[in-house]
């Protein structure tokens, strides 16, 4: 269950005062059988005093509420729901943890009750096909059997389709439920009448027989007992990648308190604590290291095999594996606040939400069931008055079985369950996608602008050349003085240069003198000679001259988007390093897979112009603009969607915040600001370009499932309902019976699940 603030005018709202501040809050589901019981808890809940919007989704089986707590609690809510057959999870630590124990008792106790069904349904059938009208023969009370053995599957493996009907009822509205209960329970009711009264018909002057329906009462709810049964099993592998990454968070962890261990549920554990991980064990919130080193698999966030070493200062994530060695680290982010947490987070959040096209779908479900029992009165209308001799029984069977076959449940399922597996499918790959909107418009996208710090390269500077401009032998003096000096260093590049003279094993030798020279370098003096490090306008300022051949050097260096750092004495350059951020080794190839694609490609940068056009030249872009401010960025979206292109803005920083809100589709790189994060449609928790061309694909083949899923629940409605009317019946004299309606409208909700699940093997 997770929850924010925000502020709305709400004069419109019942219950609900101007200014108020709204919350909105997730919250898990119980009892909802069907689509159109989504709508009726929608419907409930907007139209509750203090609820702002509702919105739910049948395939997660959760609601989100903006609500005002001081017009109304989450309990009042429940209990709103509560009055018409349904159930919220609220006012607990872990509402999920709930849901899934009631629904895993759902699933049992409808695994039951399908079983009973099947094997009390099976005699009936053979009954129903074999014996009728044999009451004179080796089974005389054939009706009365048959009766006795589908009562209790229409009425009490059954009951919840009768119990639930009556609750919508109640409200003026109707579910699936009310279907299926008006069809079973006329059939039985009709079969019962002529059991008990078999020469009624004949009494009236009617030449009808004392036909029973026994067998299509009990297996339509065998039927469809099953195909709710699979439904439930498809719609809890779709949530698959949801569950994997809730596995991810160890139950337990232990603390160092007072120099003793202790172990505490990780619900417990609180910013400050100094926790012990032992190799092999997972880290159980974010923190920092205090001591002891290892090597930590971060795949789950960096999407990297290669385990990172951590020492005392760095940075490690819950989720993530520790290998080999022990350590002790402060935790500074836990519950909700841990990044495992927050991708959990986005990735229900992204289940939950309903594409563009799905708000269509649900006016259409809403309206389903009351069209559906029309149609019905209907055809029992037209067969009773051209129905001929046997025109009752005709008007009868074909209404029920119009209301046997229609199914809501199909239409409602085809968008949320193809959203549930394309969004884990795309946490699978790194993807991870915040709302269904982003992924429905992804696959129309066909203009890509991308930041060129953090996106196109990796965002940290390291030494790229060093060229010594002194003998051999006095290298190994030398190194040590220019490692002292970046060492106090302030300017970013300095880290490049110190991470870089590490590896040689380097220590510093101590200065008697520093100085900051802002603007050109540092300084300083060892005994009676000076030392500097900078750059040209540093050594012109001393008279250092640079020969020409360095010069050239150095050209070619900043040609290239490379930094040039002078390490001199008073006298003579002896050395010249050149710093770059590097270009990804992925990025040239997702920037040419993604032009093959037919997307424009754009780059967009605060650096200068000479870098920029190194790096654009780099990765095979032609098209970018240098030294943009933040507000740049989304001007130029702006022209592009103005010019009719959808654009997608691929962006790590706060600078790019306005640029990614802008456009269609917002994709942030995992490891960039928590800002871009926030504000982005999608993350990739991989630095790797190649994810983008990816997400793309993901979205056209999640759409391209949503459209099938949308026209086979429409066109079975659209061929089966007529049938079932009875439309075929002056051409060729067929009927279909209703127990065929019912395992055919189990089959259409099952086949929409099974074709959303087919998503999880699509090679991206």
């Amino acid at each position: 269950m997770t929850s924010d603030t925000t502020t709305q005018a709400a004069d419109s709202l019942v219950g609900i005062k101007p200014g108020a501040k709204l919350t909105r809050q997730s919250f898990p589901v119980l009892e909802m059988t069907c689509a159109a019981c989504a709508i009726s808890i929608e419907s409930m809940l907007n139209n509750t005093p203090g609820v702002a919007k509702a919105t739910v989704n049948y395939a997660n089986q959760s609601a989100t509420v903006e609500y005002d707590p001081k017009a109304i609690t989450p309990a009042g809510m429940q209990q709103a729901l509560q009055s018409v057959g349904y159930d919220l999870v609220v006012d607990l630590e872990d509402p999920q943890a709930v849901q899934q124990e009631a629904q895993q008792r759902h699933y049992e106790s409808l695994k039951k009750r399908t079983l009973w069904a099947g094997i009390l349904s099976v005699p009936v059938v053979v009954l129903g096909m074999f014996f009728m009208d044999r009451d004179a023969g080796p089974l005389p009370y054939v009706n009365w059997i048959m009766m006795a053995l589908s009562a209790p599957v229409v009425f009490w493996l059954g009951r919840s389709y009768f119990v639930n009907a009556w609750k919508q009822a109640r409200h003026g509205k109707t579910n699936m439920d009310t279907l299926v209960a008006l069809s079973t329970g006329i059939a039985f009711l009709f079969s019962a009448f002529n059991t008990l009264n078999p020469e009624f018909w004949h009494r009236q002057g009617m030449s009808m027989h004392s036909h029973v329906y026994f067998e299509s009462a009990a297996v339509v709810i065998a039927f469809i007992s099953l195909g709710k049964l699979l439904e439930e099993r498809a719609k809890s592998n779709t949530s698959s990648a949801l569950k994997k990454l809730v596995g991810l968070q160890p139950k337990t962890v232990r603390i160092i308190e007072n120099g003793q261990e202790r172990e505490l549920p990780i619900a417990s554990v609180q910013v400050g604590q100094i926790i012990l991980v032992r190799p092999g064990e997972k880290i159980p919130v974010d923190g920092e290291i205090e001591s002891g080193e290892s090597f930590v698999d971060e795949s789950m966030i960096s999407g990297e095999a290669i385990p990172v070493t951590k020492q005392a200062g760095a940075t490690v994530f819950a989720g993530t594996i520790n290998q080999k060695g022990a350590f002790r680290f402060t935790a500074q982010k836990v519950g909700g606040n841990t990044i495992l947490a927050q991708i959990i987070h986005l990735v229900r959040e992204a289940q939950g939400s309903k594409a563009p096209v799905q708000k269509l779908v649900d006016k259409i479900a809403g309206i389903f069931v009351p069209v559906v029992l029309g149609i019905a009165l209907l055809t029992f209308g037209v067969w009773i008055v051209f129905g001929g001799d046997s025109a009752f029984t005709h008007a009868l069977l074909t209404s029920v079985t119009v209301l046997v076959i229609a199914c809501p449940c199909a239409l409602g399922l085809a968008t949320p369950t193809a959203i549930m597996v394309g969004v884990g499918k795309g946490a699978d790959n790194n993807i991870l996608i915040k709302d269904a909107e982003s992924l429905e418009l992804g696959h129309k996208v066909n203009a890509l602008v991308l930041d060129k710090t953090g996106t196109i390269t990796a965002g940290k500077p390291i030494v790229t050349n060093l060229n010594w401009r002194v003998a051999e032998s006095e290298i190994p003096m030398l190194v040590p003085v220019l490692y002292a000096l970046e060492s106090q260093s302030e300017h970013p590049l300095a880290d490049a240069v110190i991470n870089y003279l590490k590896t040689t094993g380097v220590t510093g030798s101590q200065l008697d003198r520093f100085e900051s020279l802002t603007g050109r370098g540092v300084s300083g003096s060892i005994g009676v000679t000076l030392y500097l490090a900078g750059n040209d306008r540093l050594l012109a300022e001393r008279g250092i001259a640079v020969e020409p051949s360095l010069q050239t050097l150095a050209v070619d260096w900043q040609q290239n988007a490379q930094t040039v750092v002078y390490f001199a004495d008073e006298s003579r350059v002896l050395a010249v390093l050149a710093i770059a951020d590097p270009v990804k080794e992925t990025s040239r190839e997702a920037i040419h897979t993604l032009r093959k694609q037919g997307i424009a490609v754009y780059m967009l940068t605060g650096d200068n112009e000479q870098t920029a056009k190194a790096v654009a030249s780099a990765v095979g872009i032609t098209e970018y603009q240098a030294g943009t401010l933040p507000t740049d960025k989304a001007d130029f979206v702006k022209q592009l969607q103005a010019q009719g292109k959808v654009v997608a803005m691929v962006g790590d920083g706060i600078n790019d915040s306005l640029a990614l809100a802008q456009a269609d589709v917002s994709i942030a790189i995992g490891r960039g600001s928590d800002i871009a994060m926030d504000v982005a449609k999608m993350t990739l928790i991989t630095s790797d370009l190649n994810s983008i061309p990816k997400a793309l694909q993901l979205s056209k083949k999640t759409v391209q499932t949503i459209r099938q899923n949308l026209f086979w629940a429409f066109i079975y409605n659209l061929i089966g309902i007529p049938i079932a009317a009875g439309l075929l019946y002056p051409i060729n004299g067929f009927l279909l019976n209703p127990m065929i309606a019912g395992a055919a409208m189990a089959l259409s909700s099952v086949s929409v699940v099974t074709n959303s699940l087919r998503l999880r093997a699509v090679k991206l």
